[in-house]
C-alpha cells in the first residue's frame, strides 16, 4: 500500500509545510544512500503527500551536494507518482519579472559532475528528455497559478548551473543569447532521474531576482533571494493548496511508461546485485523481459 501517491520537494525557503494533517517523520535508506532529510507524510488538502526539503534542515547542503538519486529513490519506494518541485529562480527575461511564477517546459543542463541516472555499473538505460516536464502536471500547475492569482508564465527553458556562486554578467548575457528564461541551480538530476524512476516530474519556479544581467536592476544576492522568497512562499503554498486536489488519481501520460524499451542491457547480463538494487524501478520490465536488449 502506497504511503504517498505525490511527493513535494521544497527548495529555498519551503522547508516545512503547514496544515498538513496526520503527520509522521519517516526514515528512508536506499541503495544509493541517505535522503537529504527524513521524508515528511501527512495529508493536505485531501491528499495524502510526501514532503522532502531538498537542502536538509537548516539548508546545509549545497546545490552540488543533494543526494538526488536518493531522495527520488526514496519517494519512489513510498509510492510516489508525481513530483512537485519548487524552486527558486532567476529571470533571464525582462517580462519575467521578481515575484512572478514560471512553470518551466524546457531544461539546459549546464551542470558538472553530479550523478545523474541510475544505469551506470552494468546496466545500461536510455530514457527520452525530449519534454522534461511532464505536461498534464505542468499543466495542472499552471491553472492552479493563475486561479490563485498569480502572475504566471507557462512554458520556458530553465538553464540548471553547477553553483553555488551566481553567475558572471558574461556568464548571464550568454545564458540569454541562448533564449533561457530562468536559473537556478537544483532542477537537474531530479527531473532525469524522475523520468527513469517513471515519476511525473514538474516544477514551480518563484522569480526572485534577474540574475546580473540587467543594468537597471542590481545583481543578485543572497540577501536579495532570501527577501523576495518570504514574499513569496505563502504564493507557492497558495499554489500547491489549488494543485493537489485538481490532480487526478490515474496516470495517462507518457512519464508512468518512461522505461518502457529503454534498458539497453540483456537480462543475462544484468548481476543479481544490480537486479536487487534498481529492482524498484525496473522490476516489472526484467520479470517481463520488455526491454531493448532482449528483443
Amino acid at each position: 500500500m502506497p504511503e504517498a501517491k505525490v511527493g513535494i520537494i521544497g527548495g529555498s525557503g519551503l522547508y516545512r509545510i503547514e496544515g498538513l494533517t496526520g503527520v509522521k517523520s519517516v526514515d528512508v535508506s536506499t541503495p544509493f544512500g541517505e535522503p537529504s532529510h527524513a521524508i515528511i507524510l501527512g495529508n493536505l488538502e485531501g491528499v495524502e503527500v510526501a514532503f522532502l526539503p531538498r537542502h536538509g534542515e537548516g539548508h546545509k547542503i549545497g546545490p552540488a551536494e543533494i543526494p538526488a538519486r536518493a531522495n527520488i529513490y526514496a519517494l519512489k519506494s513510498l509510492g510516489v507518482e508525481r513530483i512537485i518541485s519548487v524552486s527558486a529562480v532567476g529571470s533571464l527575461k525582462e517580462e519575467i519579472m521578481p515575484l512572478d511564477v514560471v512553470i518551466p517546459d524546457q531544461l539546459i543542463d549546464w551542470t558538472r559532475g553530479r550523478n545523474s541516472t541510475f544505469f551506470s555499473d552494468g546496466i545500461v538505460g536510455h530514457v527520452s528528455l525530449a519534454e522534461p516536464f511532464c505536461p498534464v502536471l505542468s499543466q495542472l500547475s499552471f491553472e492552479a497559478s493563475v486561479k490563485l492569482g498569480a502572475r504566471a508564465h507557462k512554458g520556458g527553458t530553465y538553464l540548471v548551473m553547477e553553483g553555488p556562486q551566481f553567475s558572471t554578467k558574461a556568464e548571464s548575457r550568454l545564458y540569454r543569447m541562448w533564449d533561457a528564461h530562468i536559473i537556478a541551480m537544483t532542477a537537474l538530476p531530479e527531473a532525469k532521474l524522475a523520468r527513469e524512476a517513471e515519476i511525473c516530474y514538474t516544477t514551480i519556479a518563484f522569480v526572485t531576482d534577474y540574475d546580473c544581467w540587467h543594468e537597471a536592476h542590481e545583481s543578485v544576492t543572497t540577501e536579495m533571494i532570501l527577501t523576495n522568497l518570504r514574499k513569496g512562499i505563502d504564493t507557492v503554498k497558495g499554489i500547491l493548496r489549488l494543485l493537489l486536489p485538481a490532480i487526478p488519481d490515474e496516470r495517462g501520460c507518457p512519464c508512468a511508461c518512461a522505461l518502457q524499451g529503454a534498458i539497453a542491457t540483456e537480462a543475462k547480463h544484468i548481476s543479481e546485485p544490480k537486479r536487487k538494487e534498481l529492482e524498484l524501478l525496473i522490476g516489472r520490465y526484467l520479470d517481463g523481459e520488455e526491454h531493448a536488449g532482449q528483443a
